[in-house]
């Protein structure tokens, strides 16, 4: 008796020890990777693109820290209107991206000089699965969302980018359930 009761007590633990492993294994199954492109600026001025791109991706990365996603940056920009379905599946195909994100930002013109803008973007998105199709797309105003009238731009973007982020998601998890639903 004391054999058969030692046995079923190998067995128990055994078991719930093999169920404890796949359930740690498909949580790591479930990070996926997001192909960020670098954002195209709008309007189009040299000395505004390299501080906006670094104020998007630390937007970026401060977002996907706190998230079980991983974030891949390809150094192209990739025009926002106009997007070419196989640019998008190529990339994703080399960096082995479940998703590619193609952004824009956009400055409001204050004034009557050619340079004069003010601190108000708006950040807009569009993901795309790793097939090229479109799935979701969203664009955060932080003049409208916010109604910040004074602060620094680098500010506006960052708030920018991670509404839009946020944004994103929720249109996803809104796609999901719909997806369940049918």
């Amino acid at each position: 008796m004391k054999k058969i009761i030692f046995f079923t007590a190998v067995t128990t633990f055994l078991f719930i020890g093999i169920t404890s492993v796949k359930a740690q294994k498909s949580a790591d199954d479930k990070i996926k990777k997001v192909l960020y492109f670098n954002p195209e600026v709008e309007p189009d001025v040299d000395e505004i693109k390299d501080p906006t791109n670094n104020a998007f991706f630390d937007a970026v990365s401060d977002n996907f820290s706190s998230r079980r996603n991983k974030m891949l940056r390809a150094e192209v920009q990739v025009p926002f209107d106009s997007i070419d379905k196989q640019t998008i599946v190529d990339y994703c195909l080399n960096n082995e991206a479940d998703f590619a994100i193609v952004s824009k930002v956009r400055y409001f013109k204050v004034g009557l000089g050619k340079y004069v803008f003010s601190n108000q973007v708006v950040v807009s998105m569009k993901l795309f699965g790793p097939d090229g199709n479109l799935v979701t797309e969203t664009d955060y105003d932080t003049y409208r969302k916010n109604m910040r009238l004074l602060g620094s731009t680098v500010n506006s973007v960052k708030i920018g980018t991670e509404g839009a982020i946020k944004g994103i998601i929720k249109k996803l998890r809104k796609l999901k359930s719909a997806e369940t639903v049918l």
